[in-house]
Parts: structure tokens; sequence; C-alpha cells
């Protein structure tokens, strides 16, 4: 059974920064692309950003570029995306996703999906 399992959400003023963590399980691919996704209320879910097995391909959407950084630990199964310079226009909820395959930028590309976990911007 494959689970994502987010942390480090929490409460932030504008201009601070968070690092969120995904810890994947039961995941039976030899490679596999993640991503994060966020959801803010009222709205849909929209993605973040993704990278590759490797960690070689990263891409971000346009709103969190030279703000977000993401990496990867294949040796703990573990995704990261570093956020700096928050604005409260990024509180939503953070979803982490992977895929039985590259990098994808579309929600129907992944096939797995963890809890969240909620980032709060404060202005």
């Amino acid at each position: 059974q494959v689970q994502l399992v987010e942390s480090g959400g929490g409460l932030v003023q504008a201009g601070g920064s968070l690092t969120l963590s995904c810890a994947a399980s039961g995941l039976t691919s030899r490679s596999f692309g993640m991503g994060w996704f966020r959801q803010a209320p009222g709205k849909g879910r929209e993605f973040v950003s993704t990278i590759s097995w490797k960690g070689v391909t990263k891409t971000y959407t346009d709103s969190v570029k030279g703000r977000f950084a993401i990496s990867r630990d294949n040796a703990k199964n573990t995704v990261y995306l570093r956020m700096n310079s928050l604005k409260p226009d990024d509180t939503a909820v953070y979803y982490c996703a992977a895929r039985n395959g590259p990098y994808g930028s579309t929600r129907d590309d992944y096939d797995y999906w963890g809890q969240g976990t909620q980032v709060t911007v404060s202005s």
C-alpha cells in the first residue's frame, strides 16, 4: 500500500520561509516522479512543482519560480519543497503526489496523493 505523508506546514508571516517534506512508502516502481500541488480555499488544486527520479529535471509554476525549490532524497524516499519569500497568496493546503513514471505537471499525471498539509501566510 502506497502512503505519502506530508509534514512541515504551519503559520508564517509574509516574507518568511517553510520547508515541506513528503515521505513515501510502498512504492514498487524503480523510478517515480514526485510533485507538489496546492489548493486554496474555494479554488481548484493547482500544480506547484515537480521533480524527476534523479532530480535532474525540476519545473515550477510561474508564481513560485525563484522562491520555491524542490528536491528529493531517494535513499529516504522523501521529497522536499523549500518555500522562501512567502506571500499571503501562497496560503493553501499543499499536497504531495507520486507517479509511476517521469515527472508531471497535471493532476492526471499522478497515481498517489498525500493527505495535505496546511500552509498559512499572514500579511
